[in-house]
């Protein structure tokens, strides 16, 4: 049976923390728009700051559409869910802005995180204020063994190293404007 929470407290913390894998859900205000869906997961790129705040560091890619929608509209959903132990699933519906390197407190979030999070190619740190916790059943949740974490993503942006970074990310069509043509990360990227 599904349950709302006040806010994040210790339990649903240490099963967000426990999670290898979680799912960043936002949408454009037009009807016609594309809504993402993204997986995120490297190690210690998430952290909850307090009972109601989180936020997990954005790395290049090919597009940038969370950018993009939390710039127009600020709304995003986390999502994860248990593929061991018992069977859960946990939202947390809020707004959430992009803080971008240039920011003056890029480098107070970043405190939060693991040295080790951190890397070529990080874009911003993703800010989320919770408005609604809930967690419910899992039970249609399948069993899944995590192994290990993929390394090809911060291989490829640590051989490009942070002098290519922003070429790499003024390259890609959908970086600096949304598949919708909404603005997403600002270009030139700012400097660490």
């Amino acid at each position: 049976m599904g349950k709302i929470h006040e806010y994040i407290d210790g339990r649903l913390r240490e099963f967000i923390e426990a999670q290898p894998v979680f799912f960043a859900a936002t949408a454009p205000l037009a009807s016609d728009g594309h809504v993402n869906l993204s997986p995120k997961g490297r190690s210690g790129t998430l952290v909850v700051i307090d009972e109601l705040t989180l936020a997990y560091l954005d790395f290049g890619g090919s597009t940038a559409e969370t950018i993009a929608h939390l710039r127009e509209n600020g709304r995003i959903t986390l999502m994860w869910c248990a593929f061991t132990g018992p069977p859960t699933v946990v939202r947390v519906h809020g707004t959430g802005e992009a803080v971008f390197r240039d920011d003056p407190r890029f480098g107070e979030l970043m405190a939060h995180f693991d040295p080790a999070a951190d890397g070529t190619g990080l874009r911003a740190v993703i800010l989320v204020r919770a408005e609604r916790v809930s967690d419910s059943c899992g039970f249609a949740v399948p069993f899944m063994d995590y192994r290990e974490d993929r390394a090809m993503h911060a291989e490829f942006f640590d051989r490009k190293g942070e002098e290519n970074f922003s070429a790499y990310c003024a390259s890609k069509d959908h970086v600096g404007t949304s598949i919708d043509g909404l603005p997403a990360l600002p270009l030139p990227l700012p400097p660490r």
